[in-house]
């Protein structure tokens, strides 16, 4: 069963970089499923938003509106994808998850139920 932890990155200030890891277990990143590794998020009442993915084989693809400041890489040895996101402002604020799932995400989700598995999420508050 795979299971998914986001971590802890504390306050944020603007201007920052974000980073938050993705430790996956159950599973590999790697492995021969071919798994969408996403991260998505949701700022206070408002919907979720697909930010990117990573794919069993490393490649990339991000959310048009994020592209410019989003990265995903991972850590194939502690099997863990990281995301990172430049120049935070206020607008970032939001809880962020990770998830995966074997069908190609959808660029504005409707639920975490969309995706097979997905973390308990974090909350990342940008402010100064």
């Amino acid at each position: 069963q795979v299971q998914l932890q986001e971590s802890d990155p504390g306050l944020v200030k603007p201007s920052q970089t974000l980073t938050l890891t993705c430790t996956v277990s159950g599973g590999s990143i790697t492995g021969s499923t071919a798994y969408y590794w996403s991260w998505i998020r949701q700022p206070p009442g408002k919907p979720l938003e697909w930010i990117g993915y990573i794919t069993n084989i490393g490649s990339t693809s991000y959310s048009p509106h994020l592209k410019r400041r989003a990265s995903i890489y991972r850590d194939i040895s502690k099997n863990q994808f990281t995301l990172q996101l430049n120049s935070v402002t206020p607008e970032d604020t939001a809880v962020y998850y990770c998830a995966a799932d074997t069908r190609l995400p959808r660029t504005t989700p409707r639920s975490l139920d969309e995706y097979g598995y997905w973390g308990q999420g974090t909350q990342v508050t940008v402010s100064s």
